[in-house]
């Protein structure tokens, strides 16, 4: 597999990462568990992949 194969593939695996574990937020908020032990590994990881989606868009690999 080329890099960019690679790179394409961990891209998408990210960004689709980062929309379920926005999804599991939401879905433990409206059960009131924001203090939950889940909630805030979820939350940490929801900043981990931001930021990594930022450094990307901040080199201008994704828009």
């Amino acid at each position: 597999m080329d890099r960019l194969a690679a790179f394409e593939r961990m891209l998408e695996s990210i960004q689709q990462q980062s929309i379920y574990e926005k999804q599991q937020m939401e879905i433990l908020k409206a059960e009131g568990k924001e203090k939950s032990a889940t909630y805030r590994q979820y939350f940490g990881n929801r900043m981990m992949l931001k930021m990594m989606l930022d450094k990307y868009r901040e080199f201008g690999l994704i828009q």
